[in-house]
């Protein structure tokens, strides 16, 4: 897999019109970068002197970039030198056009991305020339509106090309106060399918820009560099081989440091130790016998957890252990004497059911409501006995809805002091009441007074609206005394619904 960061020297005219000396800095910068898992990149600028500078200034050694620009001009057969000299030594190949002949050039000469200056994104002439390169391309943002990158990024996408954007201050060097990093997190939050990258101009011994920059998700980083000579002096804000050495070392602290972000990170021996520790151990509070389905009522939680025993952290709604030996109050509860069921499958299929029965009925639902789901011989079989219900209010009154899968039946049972009364929604229940049997469909209405016994079923599925008195947890009475010995009958699940 290749090395997710790609960092980009940036010739720019440091080569100083001399093709040696140009080739002597791709040689220090393979150099310098020995050793990194990054992907590096040489970057050129290409103009067509003098197409570029108006006749009536050329030869202007009071302006600065034309000074600049005229004292460092190469032939294209010495940039083409430069650019094999960057293939030749392992490096991507990245160059900057400041107009179309040097468009055609950079094509000519096969580099591997296009990089468009912050001074010419919104250069639509230019644009249009390099959209029809097909070069992936980066683009510089350095003093840019948002409105002006959104028309930039979408001119390029709708052209088919691939565009990564970067963040650049344009100041020449850039003092720390003006960085403006979070710019980064801007950037990809606004771009979300494409790749982020730092264009720095600070001064080159400033380190700790490039690990924020990493931190925020920049993947393409980019510094001004050169070699200095008597001869040819680097400017404030381009870094030498050993500024570029400290540079990467720096980034490479910050990549470790910041570790993965696409999947969650292994954590170490070490670390899943240390948490052990501090986890609390399950323990019998009172003799458990063996068969016994272990619930809250038997066990209580402390620490030090010893090796093999159950913890806080394996428990929950979804999980059922089973006592395989009598354990003894205070004793350690171990997995070895015990037998595991994990009823999470079973819940999101209940779950997926009963969102599919609440839509088919059209039954109108809030979202933050909580799922009872009464499983009263185990979620096991509770597509045979069971329901699920969802408890819109209750105060003095109360509105529920009950919900019946096909095939599913809710066995007698009574209430000592509610008082309902069922309005049918959906489908179709078989009723038996105080021994009476009937069959309710959608839109009838059944008052159950406290103290009958009930039982339905229901082989189409149902949505029940049960209007009663306050509902009261424990309030139901169960013709087979089985049902009430086990208090393990219900599952809640919140954040259910989409």
């Amino acid at each position: 897999m290749p090395a997710k960061h790609l960092f980009i020297f940036e010739m720019a005219n440091n080569h100083m019109g001399d093709v040696s000396h140009g080739i002597r800095i791709i040689r220090e910068l393979k150099e310098a970068g020995s050793g990194f898992d990054f992907r590096f990149a040489v970057k050129l600028q290409y103009r067509s002197l003098p197409g570029l500078i108006h006749p009536d200034f050329r030869g202007r050694n009071d302006l600065k970039f034309i000074k600049r620009f005229t004292e460092t001009a190469l032939s294209w057969e010495d940039y083409r030198r430069l650019k094999d000299a960057i293939v030749g030594h392992g490096f991507l190949a990245v160059c900057t056009p400041f107009d179309e002949p040097s468009v055609d050039k950079v094509v000519e000469h096969g580099f591997d991305y296009l990089k468009v200056g912050s001074c010419s994104l919104t250069d639509w002439p230019l644009a249009e020339k390099i959209a029809a390169t097909g070069l992936p391309l980066i683009l510089s943002t350095a003093g840019e509106s948002l409105e002006d990158i959104d028309r930039v990024v979408s001119f390029y996408q709708h052209r088919d090309r691939q565009v990564a954007v970067m963040h650049c201050v344009g100041e020449y060097p850039t003092p720390g106060d003006s960085l403006q990093l979070n710019q980064i997190d801007l950037l990809r939050r606004r771009y979300s399918n494409v790749d982020v990258g730092y264009s720095t101009h600070e001064d080159p011994d400033e380190l700790d820009a490039v690990m924020m920059a990493i931190a925020k998700g920049a993947t393409f980083l980019e510094k001004h560099v050169g070699v200095p000579t008597e001869r040819h002096p680097l400017n404030a804000y381009s870094a030498n081989p050993a500024q570029v050495r400290r540079w990467l070392e720096a980034a490479r602290r910050a990549v470790t440091m910041v570790g993965v972000e696409e999947r969650r990170y292994e954590s170490s021996q070490s670390e899943r130790n240390t948490l052990s520790e501090l986890r609390r151990g399950v323990f019998a509070k009172r003799t458990v016998a063996t068969g016994t389905v272990i619930g809250s009522d038997d066990i209580f939680f402390a620490i030090p957890a010893g090796p093999g025993q159950l913890t806080a952290n394996d428990l929950s709604k979804y999980t059922e252990y089973k006592a395989l030996r009598n354990f003894a109050p205070n004793e350690a509860i171990l997995h070895t004497g015990v037998s595991f069921t994990d009823t999470r499958s079973l819940v999101h299929g209940i779950i997926r059911d009963v969102k599919a029965l609440l839509k088919v009925s059209g039954a109108a639902v809030p979202t933050q409501l909580e799922l009872e789901i009464s499983h009263h011989y185990g979620i096991e079989r509770f597509r045979e006995t069971g329901s699920a219900m969802i408890t819109v209010i209750n105060r003095e009154y109360c509105k529920r809805l009950v919900l019946m899968l096909p095939g599913q039946r809710h066995p007698e049972h009574w209430h000592m002091a509610k008082d309902e009364t069922f309005h049918m929604l959906h489908g179709e229940i078989d009723l038996v009441l105080g021994g009476e049997r009937r069959r309710c469909t959608k839109n009838d209405v059944i008052v159950i007074p406290r103290g009958v016994k009930h039982e339905f079923r229901s082989s189409v599925g149902a949505v029940i609206e049960e209007i009663s008195s306050t509902h009261i947890k424990d309030d139901s009475g169960y013709t087979d005394p089985v049902i009430g010995r086990n208090d393990q009958r219900k599952t809640y699940v919140t954040n259910w619904m989409d």
